[in-house]
């Protein structure tokens, strides 16, 4: 015999909600708005208009609702709602559906997949059960087991990715990265342990702790680095985690974290090592790479990506050998000694954004992070960082009487390792000493 609660006019104010066994359902007092708390309260009103407990409710109920409720609701995921009930072809709203719009899913993206009527779950396989697919299909849902914990998730990631915009933004800097160090390496006529040239330092880009007035050095030093070893780790890494990262969680999300990582490593040199300059993509990069490891343990059983264990071994094995190289680099003898060779800070700096700050934003996907407490405690706490670090480069160097490297002894010492020749102008003759020279020797000789 059917609950006569369930029977209650969809107009009418009273709500339902479970008790603490879930057994019985009780009537509340008269509200006016939703809640807006866990999950289980959702799924006491969803179960009001659910008369047989099938997991869906009708389109028409649906939008009964919405007209009951819908002026308390963000006018935003109103309007998505809406499209919700407008893309369902079978007349029937899922409740998982329901409970992702109002729990601050990001909107725009589950709105492109319903309008599509790309996002299919209802009596479903898994993702990894589809055939046929093709070589871009396989790659998709490859990327989706490899970033993403939750079934649901990776379906709807596979079901509504396009490809546009593409992942332009790590592809875009790798290329600049490859144009700057080709650049050098011309301009240098050396690739490995290009920072061992004298003139290595002397170009727009990296920071040193004498130019640190020019803030644009703070992020511009992301593109040199110290040889082809330097780049080649970086570069790998970059694009083989940050890539499908990209293509999962978009430009915008990827972007933050990555900036953030390069900026914390420049401003966490110039507080711990305050003497050395920084070349190197590293910060973003150790960003980027920690911040999906720590999501990759966090989530270890949900993750269904192939030899993860192997995987994750040799992620730590290249992130190693690569701060390794720095920390040798850093106390290898400098090729002008008053100046020493970039400081491996850098790499710190970005491992502890991507555990904090990038975790927060790789955890979240397809929510809002504005809405995100966790993600506003740990920017705040980035944002306090930069703030400090600011300060400290302004009055800490004068106050704590640093000695910095030598940058315009530097210049020269370049001048006098290679001194312009001084021009000698002809004699009336139209010889210079060297021919007189020449010609005084010949006369004797005929002599």
């Amino acid at each position: 015999m059917p609950d006569a609660s369930r029977d209650v006019p969809v107009h009418s104010s009273p709500a339902v909600a479970a008790n603490a066994e879930g057994d019985e359902i009780e009537v509340l007092e008269s509200i006016d708005v939703l809640p807006v708390a866990p999950e289980d309260q959702w799924k006491s009103l969803f179960d009001k208009f659910d008369s047989e407990s099938s997991g869906f409710i009708s389109t028409e109920r649906f939008r009964d609702l919405l007209a009951a409720h819908g002026s308390e609701l963000d006018p935003h995921k109103l309007e998505v709602l809406l499209a919700l009930a407008d893309g369902n072809a079978d007349g029937k709203i899922c409740y998982q559906d329901f409970v992702n719009l109002l729990s601050n899913k990001r909107s725009n993206s589950f709105r492109r997949a319903i309008l599509q009527g790309s996002r299919q779950l209802k009596g479903a396989g898994a993702l990894g059960e589809e055939v046929g697919l093709g070589l871009s299909q396989r790659l998709v849902r490859h990327i989706a087991y490899e970033t993403l914990p939750r079934e649901i998730d990776r379906k709807w990631y596979f079901d509504s990715y396009t490809c546009c915009p593409p992942p332009w933004l790590i592809l875009a800097i790798t290329i600049a990265e490859v144009a700057v160090f080709m650049y050098y390496g011309l301009q240098l006529d050396r690739w490995v342990l290009q920072v061992s040239s004298p003139h290595f330092l002397r170009g727009p880009l990296p920071y040193h702790p004498q130019l640190r007035i020019q803030a644009w050095r703070y992020l511009s030093y992301a593109f040199m680095h110290a040889g082809i070893e330097h780049l080649g780790l970086n570069m790998a890494m970059q694009l083989l985690v940050g890539v499908p990262l990209e293509m999962v969680h978009g430009a915008l999300r990827i972007g933050l974290v990555y900036v953030c990582g390069v900026l914390a490593g420049s401003l966490a040199v110039s507080v711990t090592d305050m003497t050395a300059p920084v070349v190197g993509s590293s910060g973003g990069v150790y960003a980027l790479v920690s911040a999906h490891l720590a999501n990759v343990v966090m989530n270890w059983s949900g993750m269904k990506c192939q030899f993860k264990l192997f995987r994750m071994a040799m992620a730590l094995v290249c992130m190693s050998v690569e701060f390794g190289r720095a920390v040798w680099l850093r106390f290898y003898p400098p090729a002008f000694p008053p100046c020493p060779n970039p400081s491996f800070v850098a790499h710190l700096g970005g491992v502890m954004v991507g555990l904090t700050l990038g975790v927060v934003v790789l955890q979240n996907y397809e929510q809002r992070l504005q809405e995100q407490s966790l993600f506003w405690i740990f920017f705040s706490v980035y944002l306090l960082f930069v703030l400090c670090a600011v300060f400290w480069n302004v009055f800490a160097y004068s106050l704590l009487d640093v000695r910095l490297p030598p940058l315009f002894e530097l210049q020269r010492w370049l001048h006098e390792l290679h001194p312009p020749q001084p021009h000698r102008p002809p004699n009336k003759s139209g010889l210079n000493s060297a021919g007189l020279h020449a010609k005084s020797v010949g006369l004797f000789r005929e002599n």
